[in-house]
């Protein structure tokens, strides 16, 4: 075999073997029957605990952009090592007949279901909002290109990371 070849092959299972990483375990990611009361409280204690802040994707399993974007920060290493680092991640579920509804959770972090879906909104580990974010953000430039850019995914990830918005940070980079 010539060595074009075992490169080609090499890279045609190395393809396969990261398309086997993320693709979607069976069933979906958002729990339709969710507590999201109590999955918050879960996440709330995980944060204090671990020192962490809490990412909360609204969104659900109707929606192929939110699906998308989960596979993208579970499958991919250097977005999921951001996120397992970081943040408590939460699917809050919404279900389609609830989408543009006036309900509780909407209106305790700033009616974020605004945006669309998914939407993002980051709670420190004390559970205050500090951001709600539109995904569109993190689409691609290119038109051509039907998903997120991980540049712009991993951007935002690092921006709102608990060391990030530690004022000692800056204090020491300043000496």
């Amino acid at each position: 075999m010539n060595q074009l070849v075992k490169i080609i092959l090499f890279l045609f299972i190395a393809h396969c073997s990261m398309l086997t990483a993320t693709a979607q375990a069976p069933g979906k990611p958002y729990n339709e029957n969710q507590d999201v009361r109590a999955d918050l409280k879960k996440a709330k204690e995980q944060a204090m605990k671990e020192n962490k802040h809490i990412l909360i994707q609204f969104g659900g399993n109707w929606c192929p952009w939110c699906m998308k974007f989960h596979a993208l920060v579970t499958g991919l290493p250097k977005l999921d090592s951001l996120m397992k680092k970081n943040y408590v991640y939460l699917l809050v579920n919404v279900p389609h007949e609830k989408l543009k509804r006036d309900n509780d959770l909407f209106r305790e972090f700033g009616y974020p279901n605004r945006f669309g879906f998914p939407v993002f909104v980051i709670l420190d580990k004390n559970g205050n909002r500090l951001n709600t974010q539109d995904s569109d953000a993190f689409e691609h430039s290119d038109p051509r290109v039907k998903g997120y850019d991980t540049t712009k995914v991993a951007r935002f990830l690092t921006m709102w990371t608990p060391e990030t918005l530690n004022p000692a940070t800056y204090k020491a980079a300043t000496r």
